[in-house]
């Protein structure tokens, strides 16, 4: 029986199938069946259910690398293009508790949080990625305080009193918390290891990574939206946040609702990142003496035990928000364009159910 000459591209002797309609020419066929089917010169060819293609990946942070994980691991031959690496991501600065902060927990944001909770968990079982899962409390200061993120967390009860500071109550429940530091670098590792490649780019359209790839996924945080010809529902929310040496503390505290301004406590292995800010719109990078004491004021009276703590490092981010997530496909490309950014303070938060959404666009093109 002769063999049908290879199709261009294809790997380990795989073959296109001839009654699939391939929509990109590039793309090669994987997963193969054995039904017989039409063949060149009606030789037995073999069936596929999925497709290979060559996808660029803009942004390097949290949610780039998820993606970049999950296409991989769907057998996609993945490059991830960035002006910066995870080390200079946004991401790196988050106090990285799964939790839907800034951004607009409709149920689909909300589906996306809860697969990602269940993978977080799942990797907190792994010392090496840095998640951890830890015990805390959202505090709610308002009447009709907002609890649709329980939907995502099957776990949870009302504060006992002794969690709680006067006039507030409360859920408390456990989140995966991330180590940034130690969970970005193990992403890092994890995507190369599935043979996703880097390349250090400063794009201004998606139409440069598109020469060389079938599909193009924007996830570039703030600067996604002038990549794909100027979004101006995108904005920045700025967090600053500063890091004490932690004095054995394992229980976070959320109270985005304080007096004083939005505040949180969220231990990790040896520091206690305590935040924060929440300016809309502001694009300052400095971090502010004067808003750092009142952040530390804020936080050693929710938690007394910091009192006395040693700083061991500050640090501002700009959150990527936009008036709603946007995942979707993108027209007007000459190489499709996925779109996926406008996570505001939930990155961590929604990086591996917003992975899988993407990966459902690129099997669906």
């Amino acid at each position: 029986m002769t063999r049908p000459a290879r199709h261009p591209g294809t790997r380990d002797r795989r073959i296109p199938c001839a009654q699939l309609r391939l929509r990109h020419r590039d793309w090669t066929c994987l997963t193969a069946c054995d039904k017989p089917g039409a063949g060149p010169q009606g030789v037995r060819t073999r069936h596929y259910d999925r497709l290979v293609a060559r996808i660029a990946v803009i942004g390097a942070g949290v949610i780039g690398l998820s993606i970049a994980h999950e296409l991989a691991g769907a057998g996609h031959n993945v490059t991830v293009l960035a002006d910066r690496d995870h080390t200079g991501a946004v991401s790196s600065v988050a106090a990285a508790i799964w939790f839907p902060h800034a951004v607009d927990a409709v149920p689909r944001v909300l589906e996306s949080a809860q697969l990602t909770r269940e993978r977080l968990s799942a990797l907190a079982a792994r010392p090496e990625t840095g998640v951890r899962l830890r015990t805390g409390t959202v505090l709610t200061r308002r009447p009709d305080p907002d609890l649709s993120w329980t939907s995502a967390v099957p776990v949870h009860r009302a504060a006992t009193p002794d969690e709680l500071p006067p006039g507030a109550a409360g859920v408390t429940c456990e989140l995966p918390v991330a180590v940034t530091n130690v969970y970005l670098a193990w992403l890092r590792a994890a995507v190369e290891a599935r043979g996703v490649t880097f390349r250090a780019a400063e794009l201004t359209t998606p139409d440069v990574a598109g020469r060389d790839a079938d599909v193009v996924v924007v996830a570039a945080g703030l600067r996604s939206g002038a990549l794909l010809g100027g979004d101006d529902e995108v904005f920045p929310i700025r967090g600053q946040v500063v890091r004490l040496a932690n004095p054995g503390l394992t229980r976070w505290l959320l109270d985005d609702e304080n007096p004083g301004g939005l505040t949180y406590v969220v231990p990790r292995d040896g520091d206690v990142v305590c935040g924060g800010t929440g300016d809309v719109g502001s694009w300052d990078e400095t971090a502010d003496p004067a808003v750092e004491r009142a952040i530390l004021e804020r936080a050693i009276a929710l938690v007394p035990a910091l009192a006395g703590a040693p700083i061991v490092s500050r640090a501002v981010g700009l959150r990527p928000a936009r008036t709603s997530v946007r995942l979707e496909t993108v027209s007007g490309y000459p190489t499709p364009v996925i779109a996926a950014y406008g996570h505001g303070g939930s990155g961590f938060t929604l990086s591996w159910g917003e992975a899988a959404r993407v990966r459902a666009l690129v099997d669906a093109l």
